[in-house]
């Protein structure tokens, strides 16, 4: 019990996990992990569901728990001992996992559970696995069993690698900028950049491409050879595009093998592509139709995107002598052209969102719709900066969650919501476990004792991640595996998400998450209403960009030559979708972590495809929203208990008809994003 990765007693004890802790403790739950498998699938173990819940899950749970909080330490809190420690430790933890899913006695054993002895929550878990099984091997047999497993192995590394280059090349780059460079640069920008070039002990600005410093100096830098070089060094991250040393994080070998490997796994599990595989658990039916969708969406965005860049080019040439244009200027004329037009700056409402009020605005609407109470908590974490809550009813504890919103080096950039325990009816003591999540972010930290400022696309992230962490927390299944997030169609698993960003645009919502960082004066009324005029600002182009890259996601994993297609791919999808094309030298996609590293692959459509399923359900409460546009808390009740309450119980379909009383349509989507 030294160990605190073997501590199961209470919370994580991050405080006290050290790379160190890590080889140990993975050797001893794999050792009873082995043995619980060993024991299931003994000719004479009864193949009953608690029985065999009774003693493999709950070894291979903990065994899950404790590989998450090292996974989850990798991604927030990197080190070169930690990651040595992961490295070594993850080719047996992939090798276990995947002989696991692939085990023909255990294959026998659930397909000998009488599933009438079963109810609907362990019908829908036992169909689930029985899926599983056969999609992680479990009919191979002999050479292609074994290398089938070898590829789970090597692609389990690959991941890792990518995400690796990626995080690496992020985090080396750094110019240190002189001041009368950073011309137009938003204050509380320069500050930092003074902060971090001190803290390394240099002269000048650290200009580094993390999001809160690359984005402000590319939409508000003057000075266009500045945007230029951090455009350059953002676009070509890990690519052998990258400019002197940061070649060595190129990811292209990396990209390679992974696809090579996902092609050769489709064809001995019999599917023609990967993409078709990716698709046997999600709710689309097949590759052609997700294209026939994406190509759909394009058509009737696509006039609305041409308009917006004649717009920009307009604007450009009229009141910024630009007459041609180039990638790095296009964010900077985007914000010019949004505060002529509509008469303020994303600068000027940051002012209003700190991080605390903008918090306390979140809960105030979660508290509200889902008649639950968010309270401070205690419990070890990995960094200062992060804070624990617990979520209860009535005074019933319902889950808790950890959040980690501020950038730093160490840390992959994005957000992303995980689980650290699922809710679970624990089938060993009759106890029933509650449900926690990680909720991370990379926004700015606060400068000059001053509170973290957040754009108001922070607000929008913040959340989105919570609807994860919602659907994740508010869950009443007591069966793990379709518990929460568990087991929902992976283009469903966005609603919930995407559904709570629809708050980030109510007056009355907003008005309670506001407050000046100097005055303390909420958001004035004036400035609200020409962000809601400016909301729909250049969604065409943002609708193509997202098209463009769930195309080329969807098109690649359905190729049966990927590796050799990925960069001619992506110049002809941008030729189709694209109203803006990227400079050669551009290798976006080597930074694509969803679809390379993230568990996206053929899957990033799923986006827009929730997106139509979020915009269906929030017009649900724009339909019945009471004075001042109050949402309505019987449709939060009715939306909690169909959708978030429900989990993955049951097909994502049912759950939102359970909802909306009808299938969903697309008129919200294009009505929200000003192109019906």
């Amino acid at each position: 019990m030294s160990n605190p990765l073997l501590d199961f007693s209470g919370h994580i004890p991050f405080d006290r996990i050290t790379p160190a802790d890590v080889a140990p403790a993975v050797d001893e739950l794999l050792r009873r992990a082995e043995g619980a498998l060993a024991a299931v699938t003994a000719p004479d173990f009864p193949p009953q569901w608690c029985a065999i819940s009774r003693v493999l899950d709950v070894a291979t749970e903990e065994l899950g728990r404790s590989w998450g909080a090292v996974s989850h330490l990798s991604s927030v809190a990197d080190t070169p001992e930690l990651r040595a420690a992961y490295n070594e430790a993850l080719p047996r933890v992939t090798e276990f996992w995947t002989r696991l899913g692939a085990d023909e006695r255990l294959y026998a054993k659930y397909k000998a559970i009488d599933v009438a002895t079963l109810n609907p929550e362990q019908q829908r878990a036992h169909a689930n696995a029985m899926r599983n099984f056969v999609l992680s091997g479990a009919e191979l047999q002999g050479a292609d069993k074994e290398r089938f497993a070898a590829i789970q192995e090597r692609l389990a590394e690959l991941a890792q690698k990518f995400s690796e280059n990626a995080l690496d090349a992020t985090d080396a780059y750094a110019y240190y900028a002189a001041l009368d460079e950073l011309d137009g640069v938003p204050e509380d920008v320069i500050q930092a950049a003074r902060q971090a070039a001190e803290a390394d002990g240099r002269e000048g600005y650290k200009l580094t491409l993390k999001m809160p410093c690359y984005l402000p100096v590319m939409q508000f830098a003057r000075n266009r050879a500045l945007r230029e070089r951090l455009y350059r060094a953002y676009a070509t991250r890990a690519s052998d595009q990258a400019e002197g040393e940061a070649v060595r994080f190129d990811n292209s070998q990396v990209m390679g093998e992974i696809l090579t490997l996902r092609q050769e796994e489709a064809k001995l599990l019999g599917y023609a592509s990967f993409a078709d595989v990716s698709l046997v658990p999600k709710m689309a039916d097949s590759p052609t139709q997700v294209v026939a969708f994406l190509r759909d969406l394009a058509r009737r965005a696509r006039p609305y995107a041409e308009q917006d860049v004649a717009d920009l080019r307009a604007f450009a040439a009229e009141h910024l002598g630009l007459h041609d244009p180039q990638s790095w200027d296009w964010p900077f004329i985007s914000e010019r052209l949004k505060e002529a037009r509509y008469a303020f700056s994303e600068q000027e409402v940051k002012e209003y969102f700190t991080a605390p009020k903008v918090l306390a605005g979140l809960f105030k609407i979660v508290e509200t719709l889902f008649e639950v109470e968010i309270r401070r908590d205690e419990a070890p974490v990995w960094s200062p900066a992060v804070e624990f809550y617990r979520l209860e009813r009535g005074g019933e504890l319902i889950g808790q969650f950890y959040l980690d919103t501020p950038a730093r080096t160490g840390k992959r950039g994005g957000a992303w919501m995980d689980d650290a325990l699922t809710r679970w009816l624990r089938p060993d003591t009759e106890q029933l476990q509650t449900p926690i999540a990680y909720l991370v972010c990379n926004f700015a930290s606060g400068v000059d004792g001053k509170p973290a400022l957040l754009t108001h696309d922070d607000v929008i992230t913040l959340f989105h991640e919570f609807g994860h962490g919602l659907h994740h927390l508010l869950t009443q299944v007591t069966e793990r595996d379709v518990s929460g997030i568990a087991g929902v169609e992976w283009d469903a698993v966005e609603l919930p998400s995407q559904f709570m960003e629809n708050f980030c645009w109510e007056w009355s919502v907003l008005r309670h998450m506001t407050a000046h960082v100097d005055s303390g004066e909420p958001l004035p009324r004036p400035l609200y209403d020409k962000m809601l005029a400016a909301r729909n600002f250049q969604a065409g182009m943002q609708t193509l960009r997202q098209v463009e890259f769930a195309l080329f996601d969807m098109l690649l994993h359905a190729d049966a030559q990927p590796a050799e297609q990925l960069q001619p791919l992506l110049a002809a999808v941008r030729s189709e979708v694209a109203v803006l094309q990227p400079p050669a030298f551009s290798r976006t996609a080597h930074t694509f972590s969803h679809i390379f590293a993230g568990g996206y692959a053929a899957g990033y459509y799923s986006y827009k495809w929730a997106e139509v399923l979020s915009a269906d359900a929030y017009a649900a409460f724009e339909e019945t929203a009471g004075e001042g546009g109050q949402p309505s808390a019987e449709t939060g009740r009715r939306y909690r208990q169909a959708i978030l309450e429900a989990g993955g119980s049951r097909p994502a379909m049912e759950s939102f008809k359970a909802f909306r009383g009808r299938e969903p349509r697309i008129d919200a989507l294009l009505r929200h994003q000003g192109m019906a």
